[in-house]
């Protein structure tokens, strides 16, 4: 006999093969008050997707800026210089221009540079035959103003505060693993004034803010390489491979391509990878490869610091300019390439090559504050606009792709904008602001 359960959800027993007291539990049919409390949920939760969605709308609505930005940006492999506008209305080529004179041959614009007037831009044509050159333009109208030679693929450019001197490293992309050089421009005149020998394929030229001191860093030697700008010499050196940091005064002894291992507190150590350029950045390093293969020099708002990007060991190197000592190494993104310091001189930006994708630091804790993904791949440049609202990235792209100008909103820290440029995207400088441009 089954003994009837006295009210809803109690235990039934039945009839079991495999024991006749097996108890099973009876689900008690829902009530009113269940279904309305899964109501009440419901509608708590569109509520909250709601409050979302507006919360959202709202922070895009303030990422806007109330006025234009512009930036210049060069395409190496599509002979272009574009004028990026980026406003209330989104970021647009304003309008663009082919360089270069080599009616069937990539010139390949790499560095460009605004000099602190506003009145010019300098951009370092690469490919040459075999020299490349730096071309003058006016801003007014995008002319000619002059040109002149320079040594193998001149790349990076920087001017001093005064705007009498470009400082052009020649990297040297295809030729032989040999010292080169940084040359020297006067730009009234666009003459070469200098070319002052360094080191094996430097890049990422950058004065520092007093215009006394010119950096750039040395891809196969391992080196941070200053130069005086009053005497146009190479004044110290340092060594950032890991484990073997040095500072020295005076110029690099380095004679060929294997004279790294008979520098001072280099003798013994082995970087399996320093003679390969690997694609500029692009190869990772192979196994017991401890070498940096520095790609860019940037010294802090006030001078006092280099940081140096560690491309192969994806490490961001801190030398004090003073006591030219090492300070720290930061950990970076794989591939990290290019830097960039806020005005403020609280963050660091770096382009990861390697990582699709730009890094946001804190300065003073040496934290990661934002990784970005980027829409494309191969990052190349970044530079900050005075205000420090905003960061303008620049990615090459691959094989048929167009290069990509991405905006960053550094207070929100996210991507407010994108833009396509010609195929490989290179240099990238700031030029003004202005009063929004009308849709």
């Amino acid at each position: 006999m089954l003994r009837r359960p006295t009210e809803p959800g109690a235990a039934v027993a039945r009839p079991s093969a495999r024991a006749s007291n097996e108890v099973v539990s009876v689900q008690r049919p829902p009530s009113r008050s269940g279904y309305c409390h899964a109501s009440r949920t419901l509608i708590g939760a569109f509520f909250t997707i709601a409050l979302a969605l507006l919360a959202a709308a709202t922070a895009f609505a303030q990422t806007k800026p109330d006025k234009d930005y512009l930036v210049y940006v060069v395409s190496e492999s599509a002979d272009k210089i574009a004028l990026i506008r980026f406003g209330p209305s989104g970021a647009r080529v304003d309008h663009e221009l082919q360089t270069g004179d080599m009616p069937v041959d990539i010139d390949g614009p790499h560095g460009i540079v605004i000099s602190p007037d506003r009145q010019f831009y300098y951009v370092s044509i690469a490919h040459g035959r075999p020299f490349g050159l730096i071309w003058k333009y006016s801003t007014k109208d995008d002319s000619v103003l002059g040109k002149t030679t320079l040594g193998y693929f001149p790349a990076t450019v920087d001017i001093t505060p005064d705007g009498n001197f470009l400082f052009v490293v020649n990297f040297n992309l295809h030729g032989d693993m040999v010292p080169s050089s940084v040359s020297v421009v006067s730009t009234a005149t666009m003459t070469e004034v200098a070319r002052i020998q360094t080191c094996t394929m430097p890049h990422g030229s950058r004065l520092n803010p007093q215009g006394t001191k010119q950096y750039s860093a040395c891809m196969m030697d391992d080196m941070l390489v200053e130069i005086d700008t009053r005497t146009l010499k190479v004044s110290r050196h340092f060594i950032v491979t890991k484990g073997k940091e040095v500072g020295m005064n005076g110029p690099p002894k380095v004679k060929g391509p294997d004279a790294i291992s008979s520098m001072p507190g280099i003798s013994g150590m082995t970087m399996p990878g320093m003679k390969d350029t690997g694609g500029h950045g692009m190869e990772p390093p192979k196994p017991g490869d401890n070498s940096c293969s520095p790609t860019w020099a940037q010294p802090s708002t006030d001078g006092s610091s280099i940081y140096v990007a560690c491309n192969k060991s994806s490490e961001i190197v801190e030398v004090n300019a003073n006591t030219w000592q090492l300070v720290r190494r930061i950990p970076a993104r794989a591939g990290v390439y290019n830097l960039a310091v806020a005005h403020d001189g609280t963050r660091l930006l770096a382009t990861n090559k390697r990582d699709q994708s730009v890094s946001v630091y804190d300065l003073k804790s040496g934290m990661e504050l934002a990784r970005l993904a980027t829409k494309r791949k191969v990052l190349h440049g970044v530079v900050v606009s005075p205000d420090d609202r905003y960061a303008f990235v620049t990615v090459e792209g691959i094989g048929s792709e167009p290069g990509t100008v991405e905006i960053i909103d550094l207070k929100a820290l996210k991507t407010v904008a994108t833009v396509d440029v010609g195929q490989e995207a290179a240099g990238v400088d700031f030029y003004k602001t202005e009063a929004a441009a009308r849709p």
